[in-house]
């Protein structure tokens, strides 16, 4: 009797009590992710890097063989064209020019020498472009209301030469978060301190290098800034400078000197506030000839649709390069002149038709549309990411997010993923939880110094106030030769960026990239099925864009 009495008992408070909760819906089904795999990523990466391609110059044969193949790839996975005429192309009309290695820039008793001493080019399409005038130090070359810093102060450099450090003021003791501390901001890219100069109406500008500010050797401005250079045609009155030039630290030092001043007290005196620029009381003189030509290069646009096509998520990747270089001094014939771009960024390419892929074979459509665009033109200043962004197939605002990917991880698997952007905007703790639920963290930027964000084609996105991510070095990664792998992907910055031995090697090891790759698809989708549009944090600087 007493347990027929507690079983009863049981039974009447079952009844009484609060109906169990339900289990959560299940998420949308995503991509289908074993479809991204090493082998395939491989085969694009490696047709794409080979020389049959010759270095994916815009505006090129080799260039459009790129957009052709990548355009076909899309095509074939069964998307939508996104570009212009309801094709894959997004043409982007771009200036073409080849500065003549005859440029020299001459001061009283010194001549410095082309590539040797100096590398130049011009915002200008004239065949010959004449700069001379009186050479200013201006220190960092910044103008930041907003900080209370200007190395203009009163000065007049209209006409004049800008002798310019790059990077940020180093942060002060009492000011360590100034220009961001330790990591670069905008105000030390070398394109700030060119877009600067030309609003102050100089004649030209001198961009000091030096390994450690550059964060790359000498060597990457011979081969990034000479032969034939790429800029969108300029708007009708807007500023323009007739010579952009990068000197070394030994040139810049003998036209100090030249000048009777002391380059490294000109440099302490510039770090501090209060500077004011120092005329060297010295004139330069240079001839700029070049030929020029206006030109086309696509942009590679595909759409899949979702079940909001009124709104998107944008993934990125850049298929251009520097082509095939001319012989430099000295070289042999047969030196190896294609830069076949394998890491930088036939990589990413690769990883973007795998995610694509992915996509298209999930079991349904994603909430908002997803756009996969393969840039052109990010080598010579993100000026497909620039076209797209200001000729979009949505109105920007309609954008909930772009997710950049510039080069993939091939030396193995990782513990962390590094985002850069990550800790800008809501898509960092999206972001942090997907990692999580992989056994994974999210890394931080390994090298805050070089400005990454600022350098590659999420960056015109996220001045267009879209929240944007662009995956970065790792640095956690695994097994008995993590160290190793580490000290090899370090040594790629000195050794291979922007030079023709960044080629293919059969020993690479892309399982971490596949990872990589698979949790970014996931991200995609998460933010397509997402209720709420991503933003960026209060106080960011990109935060009032939309606003």
């Amino acid at each position: 009797m007493r347990v027929h009495i507690v079983a009863l008992l049981l039974l009447v408070s079952a009844a009484c009590a609060p109906p169990a909760p339900l289990p959560p819906p299940a998420p949308p089904a995503g991509p289908a992710e074993g479809e991204i795999n090493a082998a395939s990523l491989v085969a694009h990466l490696e047709l794409l890097s080979s020389d049959l391609f010759e270095g994916r110059a815009p505006a090129t044969r080799g260039g459009q063989l790129t957009a052709a193949y990548l355009a076909s790839e899309l095509a074939g996975l069964g998307l939508q064209p996104a570009g212009d005429d309801r094709t894959f192309f997004q043409q982007v009309p771009i200036v073409e020019s080849t500065v003549a290695r005859t440029f020299t820039l001459s001061v009283p008793g010194a001549t410095y020498r082309y590539l040797q001493d100096v590398v130049a080019f011009t915002d200008l399409e004239k065949p010959i472009i004449q700069a001379q005038g009186e050479v200013v130090f201006v220190g960092y070359g910044i103008n930041a209301p907003e900080l209370k810093w200007n190395d203009y102060a009163g000065v007049d450099v209209k006409g004049k030469w800008v002798l310019i450090m790059v990077n940020d003021p180093p942060a002060p003791a009492d000011e360590p978060t100034l220009f961001g501390g330790p990591a670069l901001t905008y105000y030390g890219r070398w394109t700030y301190k060119y877009e600067e100069a030309a609003r102050q109406g100089a004649a030209g500008a001198l961009l000091i290098h030096t390994d450690e500010s550059a964060t790359y050797p000498w060597q990457v401005v011979q081969s990034s800034w000479s032969g034939t250079q790429y800029m969108l045609p300029p708007e009708p009155g807007a500023p323009a400078l007739g010579v952009k030039a990068w000197m070394t630290e030994a040139a810049a030092r003998d036209l100090a000197k030249r000048g009777g001043k002391d380059l490294d007290a000109l440099r302490k005196t510039a770090s501090a506030r209060g500077f004011r620029a120092v005329p060297l009381g010295i004139r330069a003189a240079a001839t700029l000839q070049q030929r020029t030509a206006r030109r086309t290069a696509a942009n590679v646009v595909a759409k899949l649709p979702g079940t909001n096509e009124q709104q998107g998520v944008v993934l990125t990747a850049h298929w251009d390069h520097f082509g095939v270089r001319d012989l430099l001094p000295g070289e042999p014939k047969d030196a190896d002149r294609i830069f076949n771009g394998a890491y930088d960024n036939a990589s990413g390419c690769a990883g973007m038709l795998e995610i694509a892929k992915a996509m298209v074979r999930a079991p349904e459509k994603p909430g908002r549309s997803i756009y996969f665009v393969f840039t052109t033109g990010e080598e010579a200043g993100l000026l497909g990411s620039e076209h797209f962004v200001a000729h979009p197939p949505l109105p920007m605002r309609q954008f909930a997010a772009n997710l950049n990917m510039d080069e993939i991880n091939y030396l193995g698997p990782t513990k962390d993923m590094v985002q850069l952007g990550s800790d800008r905007s809501t898509l960092g703790p999206m972001l942090e939880t997907l990692l999580k639920e992989r056994g994974r963290t999210l890394g931080t930027d390994t090298h805050p110094e070089r400005g990454y964000f600022f350098r590659s084609d999420h960056f015109p996105f996220a001045k267009a106030g879209v929240p944007a991510l662009s995956l970065s070095e790792p640095k956690d990664f695994t097994g008995p030769n993590a160290a190793g792998l580490l000290a090899k992907q370090e040594a790629y910055n000195d050794k291979d960026y922007h030079q023709p031995s960044d080629e293919y090697d059969p020993s690479w090891d892309f399982s971490g990239g596949v990872d990589d790759l698979k949790l970014i698809a996931q991200l995609a989708w998460r933010i397509a099925a997402a209720s709420e549009m991503p933003k960026y944090n209060e106080g960011d600087q990109f935060a009032n864009a939309r606003k």
